[in-house]
């Protein structure tokens, strides 16, 4: 059946993703990974915030995923498009593979330096809010415990968090185990319906009363001047 079709299509590109960015996920700091089926072949986009590594050198680390694909997925002409990254600190997936490799690195000692400087970053970056949860033996003690980063305002449910927060799944393999990393952002141009935006309306401002005293004086004095002048006309006339 034609469903069933489409079904292992979309079973293949699921595996076609996880395979590209367990080559060169950590590495490239690869985020968001798409999959169009043209009539040249799939087209391929990689959003990545290194994208000279996933290129390499003269092409070559590039070439050798378009040929990996080919044999080990079957695909007739894959196109690898390669993009940077708009704004690499508020990606949820460059985050969590950029704290993996933190930990790799630097190993859980310093676990809260990280996870603060990241969720900070992310702030800093215009995300109206970061949660980072961390998760593992070695932190914060020998047994595994998880220890969680927050700031700014975060949506926890309703339609907003389903497709308003970003969130991605990442794993660092210590020497002392595996650790769990989970990263949820929600980006600066999300739409909260919560949010009221007045109207504010212009008002003209009044004239000060100094003003208007010092122009009504002349005029006073102006109709007693009339008076007596009218009044001394009168007496000469009689």
């Amino acid at each position: 059946m034609i469903e069933r079709e489409f079904i292992k299509d979309r079973v293949k590109y699921v595996e076609v993703k996880e395979y590209v960015d367990a080559q060169i996920g950590k590495l490239a700091g690869v985020g968001k990974i798409t999959i169009e089926k043209t009539p040249l072949g799939e087209k391929i986009t990689i959003e990545a915030a290194r994208p000279g590594i996933v290129i390499g050198r003269v092409g070559k680390t590039i070439s050798e995923l378009t040929n990996a694909l080919k044999t080990k997925y079957r695909l007739e002409n894959p196109q690898i498009d390669v993009k940077e990254a708009s704004n690499p600190k508020t990606n949820a997936a460059i985050v969590a593979k950029k704290i993996a490799s933190d930990l790799e690195r630097f190993g859980p000692a310093k676990f809260k330096a990280i996870g603060y400087r990241a969720m900070q970053d992310a702030l800093n970056a215009g995300a109206q809010g970061a949660e980072i949860r961390i998760s593992g033996r070695g932190v914060p003690g020998a047994r595994a415990q998880s220890w969680r980063f927050y700031g700014g305002h975060m949506k926890k449910c309703g339609q907003v968090a389903l497709e308003g927060v970003d969130f991605a799944i990442a794993h660092a393999d210590l020497h002392s185990g595996s650790v769990g990393i989970q990263v949820a952002i929600m980006p600066h141009d999300v739409e909260l319906p919560d949010r009221i935006k007045p109207k504010v309306q212009a008002t003209v401002p009044a004239a000060p009363a100094v003003q208007t005293e010092a122009k009504q004086a002349p005029s006073e004095e102006k109709k007693s001047q009339k008076v007596k002048k009218e009044s001394k006309d009168g007496d000469t006339a009689g």
